[in-house]
């Protein structure tokens, strides 16, 4: 046995399957041996040129693959790129899912609206328990992010000890439960960690990301400050603790609350029915109780915050909210920061609102759920990891938290910034990248998931682009001659009435092609196809410029 083999047989796989070239479809693979765990099941959210494209979740392939070694998926906390790809690669993968309460409860809801919920096992994790999973022991550490339950993992295994901190940052006046469990980290690392798996969102950012309870401030303030309009507050759905200094702040000033948008009313309700959102009495109403106050004394929490154009908000800004209209007498609360690319999208809302006349406001009412500098290298120096592996973001962040471990006196060789799809072996004497697997992006269309591929979207964009032309024609079968057409149908190319002329010479083109094929005894219906694509796309790119899709329809029929 060679070396390199004995040292796998004896190391730990780390197998990132997302999340390691953007922010978002987090999944990671650890294996051991005959077993694998995996951390995170999260998506994505389309990219702009994914046309007509709902969500993206990981390519797990090697996951199905490798079935019988999966022990089960272990879940940081509740946000969608962490856990929104679950529904779909549990109909593949159903092995048991292991969280904490108000994490399970946020997936339970998802597992109930696909009709997985029977079928899937989940245990609720405390934290400071550890769970066995084949070679793995799993512990939860308490961590703090911008929603409640978010935990870190201490992943034991032969090999060494992996700390994975999932999202984090380190606030010392959480709103809900008990501030990062510092002390834990402290305590592992003085056993020896072999690798820091961590948070890299805002590596870039100097210092420390400022306290929950700082918004809290900020929102009295503004509830003092706009005393005589309506409130509307958009925000998160699954930022639990803002939700709770927003109807703290309601109550303090008299306020009833309505809480509008369905993932919003869904996470709410959860939280309330694990104790993890306290809402006074009599402050909660339905939308349809609203008209029975005045505007002054109501606050409307929903979603929207990042431009979805089926959220909440939008519709309300676009006027097509069934019950709420915007007017002069509405302020309009922005608690949140747009995600890289959606800025367009929430300036877009901001302008239709403030056209309606309300007052908008989008500045100092959101702080971050990820550690800045300052925290990251806290939790490196506490950790004392051998290898650095930072994880969630895209390549700059990564980067940026390489520089800091280097600055922290880990060596460059033991710094490792991964692609999706790569196979990290360690151990206690050795790290090296050994080869990759299948990850990738797989879409979701609706109910299609997977049937959409880039050949799919690449047409798509060709019809956003340059349209469509479709042309039809009939051929006799027995004398081979043109019997009915060329009619031509355009969509997103050209205005057919206005372009007589263009219409006109393309009919002849493709007259022309269909009788060159027809007398030189073609009889393949495919290559005449073809052949009208080829001669028609040259004339409509020669006269406009254009690629539109040409899409040739030939019937045979019998006279």
């Amino acid at each position: 046995m060679s070396k390199k083999e004995m040292m796998r047989s004896s190391a730990l796989a780390v197998i990132p399957l997302g999340g390691l070239e953007q922010i978002g479809m987090n999944i990671t693979a650890f294996e051991y041996e005959d077993s694998i765990i995996v951390v995170d099941c999260g998506l994505a959210f389309p990219e702009d040129d994914m046309l007509g494209i709902d969500l993206v979740i990981p390519d797990v392939t090697y996951l199905k693959d490798n079935i019988k070694k999966v022990k089960g998926f272990v879940i940081t906390h509740g946000h969608e790129d962490h856990i929104g790809s679950l529904p779909y690669v549990l109909r593949d993968i159903n092995v048991p899912i292991y969280a904490t309460r108000l994490t399970m409860g946020i997936i339970e809801n998802k597992l109930k609206e696909h009709d997985l919920l029977e079928s899937t096992r989940r245990k609720v994790v405390t934290f400071g328990q550890s769970i066995n999973l084949g070679q793995f022991r799993i512990e939860f550490i308490k961590t703090n992010h911008s929603i409640v339950d978010a935990a870190a993992l201490a992943i034991y295994s032969p090999a060494g000890i992996v700390v994975h901190t999932g999202d984090f940052k380190v606030d010392y006046t959480p709103v809900f439960g008990d501030s990062i469990d510092l002390q834990r980290f402290a305590e592992i690392g003085k056993k020896g960690v072999l690798a820091l798996m961590c948070d890299s969102t805002n590596a870039e950012r100097e210092g420390f990301t400022p306290s929950e309870k700082t918004v809290g401030r900020n929102l009295d303030e503004l509830f003092e400050e706009h005393d005589n309009t309506r409130i509307i507050i958009a925000t998160f759905a699954s930022n639990v603790d803002r939700v709770q200094q927003i109807i703290n702040s309601a109550h303090k000033y008299g306020r009833k609350v309505v809480v509008e948008g369905r993932s919003m009313v869904n996470i709410i309700e959860t939280a309330r029915n694990l104790k993890c959102l306290n809402v006074p009495d009599n402050t909660l109403i339905e939308l349809d109780q609203l008209k029975n106050y005045p505007d002054e004394k109501t606050v409307i929490i929903t979603t929207g915050s990042q431009g979805e154009s089926m959220a909440a908000l939008s519709r309300m800004a676009n006027g097509n909210h069934k019950k709420i209209r915007i007017g002069a007498n509405d302020t309009v609360i922005f608690s949140s920061h747009p995600i890289p690319g959606n800025e367009k999208a929430v300036t877009n809302v901001i302008n239709e609102l403030l056209i309606k006349g309300a007052d908008v406001i989008f500045q100092d009412v959101h702080v971050s759920g990820h550690a800045c500098q300052e925290e990251i290298k806290l939790i490196y120096s506490l950790v004392k990891p051998r290898y650095a592996i930072p994880v969630h973001g895209e390549f700059k962040h990564l980067k940026a938290q390489a520089k800091l471990a280097l600055q922290l006196g880990i060596p460059k060789e033991n710094i490792f910034i991964l692609r999706s799809g790569d196979v990290l072996e360690l151990d206690e004497h050795k790290a090296e990248i050994t080869g990759s697997v299948h990850a990738g992006d797989i879409m979701v269309d609706g109910l299609g998931v997977g049937d959409v591929g880039n050949v799919v979207l690449r047409d798509r964009q060709r019809l956003s682009e340059d349209g469509i032309i479709i042309v039809t024609l009939g051929i006799d079968k027995i004398s081979r001659t043109i019997v009915c057409g060329p009619e031509i149908v355009s969509r997103g190319f050209v205005y057919v009435k206005e372009s007589d002329e263009l219409m006109d010479e393309a009919m002849a083109v493709i007259l022309e092609s269909t009788n060159d094929c027809l007398d030189r005894g073609v009889k393949d219906i495919g290559k005449i196809r073809s052949a009208i694509r080829d001669s028609l796309g040259g004339y409509v790119w020669q006269k406009t410029q254009r690629r539109p899709m040409i899409m040739p329809i030939i019937m045979e029929v019998s006279i």
